[in-house]
């Protein structure tokens, strides 16, 4: 059963490191698989057709090192490497892909729980000279929640990686279509983007906004929206048919914002840069708000 927190206004579902998920992608520490507002649900499987639904990302799941997770390259075919939040990985290739299942190690947790919030870390071993210390907090807030996150470097290598929210989101399970509007803190060139994958040209952008034209039934992707440039991280997604919105908005700039989605689902991404020499730690967060239109 997934651990609870809830007010008069919202109420937010968080599966347990090991419950449920537990592949080697996303990072198990507190993973919050939906939350409710207004009678309406934000967020949805990756893959809501797939057999087994606890193998895909969900929610508001987190990733760290989604190209190149810490002391993959240094590892060599057969001995493991760190992949923050969730364990050690055995290196089978040569190239690492985060679609890929690997055989893990995983991490001891510890959580504290209260009516308000829900505070988990992790240790990780030494390995290859990289080694760290995890802690994530979830507070609830009046009308949201804040994903207060601290990372310690405790190895003898410099720890260099990023970490982002995949935010698999639809309001109450509705499709893509024109009652949808992502919008984000900066306007939008579609020729400045690193990625444009649009088969169907059914997403649009005008100024600082990303919508449907028809509902797509093939997976887009954009990479980079912001240009490289550095920006503020947030974004928000409404939707006028339910008149209901969400935002996000982290207490860092961020140089790589992305968006994919598909029929079912929009996840827009704020990338976090982390480079943390050994005996330093760095805290971030992120702060979610649900509100009427």
């Amino acid at each position: 059963m997934p651990h609870i927190l809830k007010n008069k206004n919202l109420e937010i579902l968080i599966d347990l490191p090991h419950e449920n998920y537990r592949e080697t992608r996303f990072d198990w520490s507190g993973k919050i698989i939906e939350v409710n507002f207004e009678n309406v649900t934000f967020g949805i499987t990756e893959a809501p057709k797939a057999a087994h639904q606890h193998h895909n990302g969900r929610g508001f799941f987190n990733e760290f090192g989604i190209d190149s997770p810490l002391g993959f390259d240094e590892a060599k075919k057969g001995e493991w490497f760190h992949k923050i939040g969730v364990g050690l990985l055995k290196k089978e290739d040569d190239s690492y892909s985060f679609v890929n299942n690997y055989k893990v190690k995983t991490l001891n947790f510890s959580i504290q729980k209260s009516t308000d919030s829900i505070h988990l870390e992790c240790s990780s071993e030494l390995v290859n000279g990289y080694q760290y210390i995890l802690k994530k907090e979830i507070q609830l807030l009046e009308t949201g929640f804040r994903i207060n996150y601290w990372l310690e470097n405790i190895g003898d290598k410099t720890i260099k990686t990023t970490e982002y929210n995949h935010n698999f989101l639809a309001f109450n399970k509705e499709s893509m279509s024109n009652n949808y509007r992502l919008v984000l803190p900066f306007e939008l060139d579609s020729g400045q983007f690193d990625e444009n994958v649009n088969p169907e040209n059914f997403v649009q952008f005008k100024n600082d906004q990303l919508g449907f034209s028809k509902t797509p039934n093939e997976v887009f992707f954009f990479s980079y929206l912001n240009g490289k440039k550095k920006v503020q991280a947030s974004w928000k997604l409404e939707n006028s048919k339910l008149n209901i919105g969400i935002k996000e908005v982290g207490d860092f700039k961020t140089s790589k914002v992305n968006v994919w989605g598909c029929k079912h689902v929009i996840s827009p991404e704020l990338f976090f840069e982390i480079a943390l020499d050994p005996k330093q730690s760095v805290s971030w967060s992120r702060t979610y708000t649900f509100y009427k239109l």
